[in-house]
Parts: C-alpha cells; sequence; structure tokens
C-alpha cells in the first residue's frame, strides 16, 4: 500500500473523530464535490465508530457539516471493496487491468444492488475514491 500523506485538514478531522468515537482511524479522505468525509477505520471498530443509533454519526455530521462515511480498513484490493459497498452482500471481486487503467467488478447478491450503489451513487463514489487512493484503480463496477 504506498504511504498517504495527510493534510491538516484531514489530521484534524481524525484528531476529531478519535475524540468523538474513540476509534482507531486509519485514514480520513474529504470529498467536497459530494459534500462527504470518508474514515478508514481498524478492523471491526465501525460499530462502535458508528455509534448507538448512529449517535456518532449524527454528532460529527453536525459539527463537521459534511456527510459521514465509515468503511473498515481492508488488508487487500478485494477486501476493501467489499467494506467499501458494505452491507451490500459480495459475491466476486474481479480486477481487469489495460495498460492504461485498472477497473475493479463487484459482484453483489441482486437484491443488494441498491444498496451498493447507493442513493445517487454515493458507494460507489467512496469505492472508487478508497480503490484510487490505495490501489491506483480508474473505475469501478457494481453488476
Amino acid at each position: 500500500m504506498p504511504e498517504i500523506k495527510l493534510t491538516p485538514e484531514e489530521l484534524r478531522h481524525i484528531a476529531l473523530f478519535q475524540d468523538v468515537t474513540g476509534t482507531t482511524v486509519k485514514d480520513c479522505i474529504i470529498d467536497n464535490e459530494n459534500n462527504m468525509i470518508i474514515f478508514v477505520v481498524k478492523k471491526g471498530e465501525a460499530g462502535a465508530a458508528i455509534g448507538r443509533g448512529g449517535s456518532n454519526i449524527k454528532k460529527l455530521r453536525k459539527v463537521l457539516g459534511k456527510e459521514i462515511e465509515i468503511v473498515e480498513d481492508g488488508t487487500t484490493l478485494e477486501e476493501l471493496a467489499k467494506n467499501a459497498v458494505a452491507p451490500a452482500r459480495v459475491k466476486a471481486v474481479k480486477v481487469v487491468e489495460t495498460p492504461s487503467k485498472k477497473t475493479v467488478y463487484i459482484t453483489v447478491e441482486p437484491s443488494d444492488k441498491g444498496v451498493a450503489i447507493g442513493k445517487n451513487g454515493k458507494n460507489v463514489t467512496r469505492a472508487k475514491l478508497l480503490l484510487k487512493r490505495y490501489y491506483d484503480v480508474s473505475n469501478v463496477i457494481i453488476v
């Protein structure tokens, strides 16, 4: 995995997030275009990060004025791809590389396709941002 250089703003958001949730943040991506902040938390800590009834998310949304997205860390491209579209049930993750780009096809249960894509494509955008940052993926397609 490439070393990620965090901006001072991302570092402030991570400190705030960790104070509010008591969880370990591995990364923070600020997506101003879609008005969201994605926090990558340590494996197994997504539930604690969200809080009872989403209380931590609501608190952070109010303070930061953006949508808050939480994704558990993954040690492989496949694992991160699955976590990025959770809670959709992923059947397969396939990587297709050409000399100019890398595309990831995420196959989900047919009944979970809407969940995987998310409202206005939010979950696909989240997956694209994460997989681009860590694995230089150009495109993510839900099938």
